[in-house]
């Protein structure tokens, strides 16, 4: 029998299907901001997406706050042109006492006011990123930091692959994913759609969308979207300022005024200012991966 032929387990869990998770803390919830989770395959484009909406939220007169859930930490240098520390990393300098830390130990400021948060992670194979999270967002409760915030835009690591890396889902209104014209990422997003359609039946999250990344066409995303009744709401075209924009450590919207530049900077004020304004969630039905395959296969 093919591994493809064989029926995964149906398991029911507290916080959605197949998911030992710890249900979230009332206490833990993220209240008075829009909050936004980013997804998609590794590599295909999440920081810079995020990064970008970030600053179109800050243009629109938004109070933006950028989480980067990533051991990478590096969801948030365009933003601020550097680098910054981990939370788990100055959790650890202080022995995990947090009521040592300041505001300033683990919040920066980058481009046009958007605060900047790399939760990190733990080393490979050595923990669970949800903790992570949710020490994140504890520790900017208890120092007042989202109560006078707008929008959460939370970046989170690669694919979904365990709930850990899917608690972001637990605090967001809508979950965003990236994705390119081509089979693995659109592999990638089927998976993620699964996932937060678990989430939804605990939790508000639901799925705005999907943005075709550094993707000339958008054909294959499109006959995809059609098939499991979802919606690609924005498409950054394969353009090299944006390549060029992240080597100068820079969002869009710092970057000189070309051609291409303000053609993608719009597209981000458009795609801010749908989120803004509510998108309908969506709640489309994941694809068995041997459909997949027979959809976006080879001939």
């Amino acid at each position: 029998m093919s591994p493809l032929d064989r029926t995964p387990p149906v398991l029911r869990g507290q916080d959605g299907e197949g998911s030992v998770q710890v249900h979230l803390d009332e206490s833990a919830k993220i209240e008075g901001a829009k909050v936004f989770s980013v997804y998609g395959k590794g590599g295909i484009g999440k920081s810079t997406t995020s990064s970008n909406l970030s600053a179109a939220f800050s243009m629109l007169g938004k109070r933006v706050l950028q989480i980067g859930c990533d051991p990478k930490h590096d969801s948030t240098f365009t933003l601020t042109g550097m680098l910054q520390p981990t939370v788990i990393d100055i959790l650890k300098e202080v022995d995990f006492h947090p009521e040592e830390l300041r505001p300033e130990d683990f919040v920066s400021e980058g481009f046009n006011g958007v605060k900047c948060v790399e939760a990190g992670g733990p080393p490979a194979g050595t923990g669970c990123g949800g903790y992570v999270v949710g020490q994140t967002v504890k520790l900017l409760k208890q120092h007042h930091l989202l109560e006078e915030t707008d929008v959460v835009i939370f970046d989170v690591l690669g694919d979904v692959v365990c709930g850990g890396f899917a608690a972001p889902l637990q605090h967001a209104d809508r979950a965003l994913i990236v994705t390119a014209n081509d089979f693995d990422s659109i592999y990638a997003m089927n998976r993620i759609i699964a996932a937060v359609q678990a989430k939804s039946k605990n939790y508000k999250v639901r799925l705005a969308g999907c943005v075709a990344n550094r993707s000339k066409e958008t054909n294959e995303v499109d006959r995809y979207c059609d098939t499991v009744g979802f919606n690609r709401i924005a498409h950054m075209p394969d353009v090299d300022a944006i390549r060029r924009s992240r080597l100068k450590k820079k969002t869009l919207f710092e970057m000189d005024d070309e051609e291409d530049i303000v053609r993608c900077r719009a597209e981000y004020m458009r795609l801010a200012q749908l989120l803004y304004d509510g998108t309908e969630g969506m709640a489309p039905a994941p694809m068995e991966d041997r459909d997949i395959f027979e959809l976006l296969g080879f001939d």
